[in-house]
């Protein structure tokens, strides 16, 4: 789960709160990262914080719910506990905890520790009376080291390591909507007008998403959406639509053509 901003004109959008002098609307998404199709979708003005979200939606027992620490309220989090919802998220540098129980690691595979704690804040000790588990890993591709709260106690460190670096397919389908569908140009300035072409816009990536999936295509989804723009009218049905094997993209189209000087 995660949220997206999106820019906005103030002196145009002035309904899209979010600062003094810049306007904004936000995207707050559950996404399923086995199918890569947002489950649930929350268009609010930019000020409506991301943690407000869990309070709309019930999560089936035994899911997992992967976060970044802007989710981090731990009564919200002691929610999803009591509701056998199983979470991880990155933790705040601030956190006073106790390590109550250590496991034996190898550091070599990334994991610097792994921990049970309890918290001791005055607040967060009443909000989330139960242990946690505290992971503390090392990326080596990206150089950072990561420090990861979760209700979990089964899966193994190296698993909930995983679970968190796939969070970043939520961040392809951000980057996908914003530049693939054009939703930083609105056709209409009201509050519905711009809801209605984001809406749009998430149909119709779930449209191509469910269409390469049917058809099992090989095609990228970019190409994917490009190919049907350029053939909206086209009757031909979708199947023969893609048989083509040297589809290429226009940006990079190799033409093989001589060079004159």
């Amino acid at each position: 789960m995660d949220a997206t901003v999106i820019d906005l004109c103030l002196d145009v959008f002035w309904w899209a709160k979010f600062r003094k002098k810049k306007a904004a609307i936000k995207l707050h998404t559950l996404l399923d990262l086995k199918t890569a199709i947002p489950e649930y979708i929350f268009i609010t003005d930019g000020s409506v914080h991301e943690i407000n979200t869990l309070d709309y939606i019930s999560f089936p027992a035994g899911s997992y719910l992967v976060m970044d620490k802007a989710y981090i309220d731990f009564a919200r989090l002691w929610r999803l506990t009591s509701e056998r919802t199983n979470f991880v998220v990155t933790a705040k540098d601030n956190m006073k905890y106790r390590v109550i129980k250590r496991k034996t690691t190898k550091k070599e595979t990334g994991v610097i520790c792994d921990q049970t704690i309890v918290l001791t804040g005055t607040a967060t000790s009443k909000k989330y009376p139960e242990r946690l588990r505290r992971i503390r890993y090392f990326d080596a591709e990206t150089g950072n080291t990561l420090i990861f709260l979760t209700n979990n106690f089964k899966l193994s460190a190296l698993t909930v390591a995983a679970l968190y670096r796939n969070r970043w397919g939520i961040e392809i389908f951000f980057k996908w909507i914003k530049q693939h569908l054009k939703i930083q140009t609105f056709w209409g300035h009201s509050e519905n007008a711009v809801r209605t072409q984001v809406w749009i816009a998430i149909a119709t990536y779930v449209l191509v998403v469910i269409t390469k999936k049917k058809l099992k295509l090989p095609q990228k989804l970019y190409e994917i959406l490009q190919l049907i723009s350029l053939s909206a009218f086209d009757k031909t049905p979708l199947t023969n639509f893609f048989l083509y094997e040297n589809i290429q993209d226009v940006k990079e189209q190799n033409c093989n053509q001589l060079i004159l000087l």
